[in-house]
């Protein structure tokens, strides 16, 4: 029985992908997916972590209805240190990706042992990928870009935190910053403190924005202390449309957060966690993609304006 009214609605699916489900496996976990609209099919791009390796590799996959998934066997991301980014490219999960006309940004992690970097990549087709470079220093966990230049710049959202610090000192806030080329960042201003819910006491952070007509619709997570372990719910803001630094809506309770058996159980217990969602602005719809205790993918859905809504009332 769930005991939280949240705007967020599972669906009757869940789960829709386990470790078991994984055609190329044995998989010992699935990870949270980057997700987009390509061609009319909803893409995943999903991270599995096979029995035995040290490392995930990430796959595409398609879909007609929403739920049921093609992946393609061949991994678009797998570790590969003689590539551009040599040692420094480990763990390919946690992607982030935004279109722009006909070219999809890929963003993603680098854990290497000079700490958490952030990759850039592009792809026309989701068959290959080109690196363009490494666009944030550590410790940074993934910027997310806005899917359009905002007065003639790029702009994104980051957290930047530091590792090793007691969770108080880990200043994990969210950031906003520009560039003119994606590669050279700059005028970074704070935009969200985790201290602003009570149910991100430890950290917070960012998905890739959605443009709608009252500003842009921001999902993020945040991360809770609990008794024995830690709780990570997802939440959502509205930022001006000209101005991003501007906050100019923020809900104060979660719009989904663990209930379910496959979100306190799993390899890392008690996570909802999301790297991005789909707009359908026609029907008014939202779908997030989440990743359930890093073991499962799951699929979220709510109404669109409402959350909009939810964030303008501040409720």
């Amino acid at each position: 029985m769930l005991r939280y009214n949240t705007i967020m609605k599972r669906h009757p699916a869940n789960p829709i992908m386990l470790p078991k489900d994984f055609p190329y496996g044995p998989a010992d976990q699935v990870f949270n997916p980057g997700q987009c609209m390509y061609k009319g099919k909803t893409l995943l791009l999903i991270s599995v972590k096979l029995a035995n390796e040290p490392y995930a590799q990430a796959h595409v996959a398609t879909s007609d209805d929403g739920i049921h998934f093609d992946i393609e066997e061949k991994p678009l991301f797998k570790v590969d240190k003689t590539q551009k980014f040599g040692e420094l490219d480990t763990h390919p999960i946690d992607f982030r990706i935004t279109q722009m006309g006909d070219i999809y940004y890929i963003m993603r992690p680098g854990n290497s042992e000079w700490g958490c970097i952030a990759f850039l990549y592009k792809t026309m087709d989701f068959k290959t990928v080109e690196p363009i470079d490494i666009i944030a220093l550590p410790h940074n966990r993934v910027p997310c870009l806005f899917p359009e230049k905002i007065n003639g710049e790029y702009v994104r959202l980051d957290r930047p935190y530091s590792v090793g610090a007691p969770y108080d000192k880990s200043f994990a806030h969210m950031w906003i910053s520009r560039s003119p080329d994606l590669i050279h960042w700059g005028q970074h201003r704070p935009l969200l403190k985790r201290e602003t819910f009570s149910w991100a006491g430890l950290k917070i952070g960012p998905t890739v924005p959605i443009k709608t007509e009252k500003g842009w619709l921001e999902i993020i997570h945040g991360v809770q202390n609990c008794f024995w372990t830690t709780r990570y719910s997802l939440g959502a803001i509205l930022l001006d449309l000209e101005n991003p630094e501007k906050i100019i809506g923020c809900m104060k309770r979660y719009i989904l957060t663990p209930e379910t058996e496959y979100e306190h159980m799993g390899v890392v217990p008690d996570v909802v966690f999301a790297t991005g969602a789909i707009a359908d602005m026609e029907k008014r719809r939202l779908r997030i993609y989440y990743g359930g205790a890093d073991t499962c993918i799951n699929l979220a859905e709510g109404d669109l304006d409402e959350i909009i809504e939810g964030c303008i009332k501040g409720i």
